[in-house]
């Protein structure tokens, strides 16, 4: 069965890439879905309120998944500490990995995947701004959830606070639940491994992982069901709007590749619009002229270019062989 291109993603038209220009790139994206997440702060008991909210629309639909997930990482260490470890560490690895692939072995993919992944992270960054929600994880007790990452704090890298390094966790927004991005680059991953990857064990991993970061976002109770399925939703709008974003990228490289020649081909007429260009193709010095006087006892003679001084006895014009030309202008022409 021929493959077929995912609309959006298709090849773009082969435009050279550098990694000394595309690494600052990632990592502007990379700050500013940081600073994000840490300025996207909101209200703290609005940020309950929408947390609230989606448990019960979970528990209407009996959709929340979370709950027994939860419990099931509370209990069994074996499975919480090595879920605590995905949480905290998978994206920021797996991710730029599959960048890095992307750009040295399948390059003609590598600006679409690129785009749509920055694309997608930004409208999941409005998501942060305009609906803070608190995680199930810092409900309160009453609510049957237990931080795993609290819990295990012990056993990993990160403080009893967040994900964040010990001592960093006042540095991270807590609330930026909705929507769930380790969801959605999870998903992205696998889109491109099973797209991409010409290995059973490529699209093994394109299936298994993101699944198994859906299960530990919930499990861990960093994240409701409904953020993950709203962060799959919103790598759909990145994957749509892709497209839009190079063709309007791709203008506005056109437009400034433009106005470099049309800058440099008014340099020459500049040039010769001064007064220096005026002055060497005026007619006082062009070769068909006659040579002029430049002042008095000084003229040029055809073939000259620096006057010099002409002195005689006799007077201008009236030395022994003066043409009518070496004369002045008022000099009458010699009788013969």
């Amino acid at each position: 069965m021929p493959q077929t291109e995912t609309p959006g993603t298709e090849a773009a038209p082969r435009i050279r890439l550098r990694w000394w220009t595309e690494l600052p790139l990632i990592l502007l994206v990379y700050v500013c879905y940081s600073a994000g997440r840490l300025l996207a702060r909101g209200d703290v008991t609005t940020a309950v309120d929408h947390g609230l909210a989606i448990l019960r629309v979970e528990k209407l639909l009996h959709i929340n998944a979370e709950h027994p997930l939860n419990r099931l990482f509370t209990h069994e260490a074996w499975l919480g500490v090595p879920a605590d470890f995905w949480y905290a560490s998978l994206h920021y690895l797996v991710t730029p990995v599959i960048l890095v692939w992307l750009f040295r072995s399948r390059s003609l993919h590598y600006r679409a995947a690129r785009t749509w992944l920055m694309t997608s992270t930004f409208i999941g960054l409005i998501g942060f701004t305009l609906l803070p929600t608190c995680p199930p994880r810092l409900l309160s007790a009453e609510h049957g959830f237990v931080d795993t990452m609290a819990q295990y704090s012990s056993w990993g890298w990160w403080g009893g606070e967040a994900s964040a390094p010990r001592g960093l966790g006042g540095m991270t927004n807590q609330y930026a639940a909705m929507p769930s991005l380790h969801v959605g680059w999870s998903l992205w991953c696998g889109v491109m491994l099973w797209r991409h990857g010409r290995t059973r064990t490529a699209r093994t991993a394109a299936v298994l992982y993101p699944l198994l970061t859906t299960i530990v976002v919930m499990g861990t109770a960093n994240h409701y069901f409904l953020d993950a399925v709203v962060g799959a939703a919103v790598m759909g709008v990145g994957l749509l709007l892709a497209p839009l974003v190079m063709r309007t990228a791709d203008r506005l490289r056109t437009a400034s590749a433009a106005r470099v020649p049309s800058l440099a081909a008014r340099i020459p007429d500049r040039a010769a619009a001064s007064p220096a260009a005026s002055v060497a193709t005026s007619p006082a010095t062009s070769p068909d002229t006659g040579a002029p006087i430049v002042s008095g006892g000084c003229q040029t003679s055809t073939g000259e270019r620096i006057p010099r001084q002409r002195e005689s006895r006799f007077g201008a014009g009236t030395e022994p062989g003066a043409s009518p030309s070496d004369a002045g202008d008022g000099a009458p022409a010699a009788a013969r």
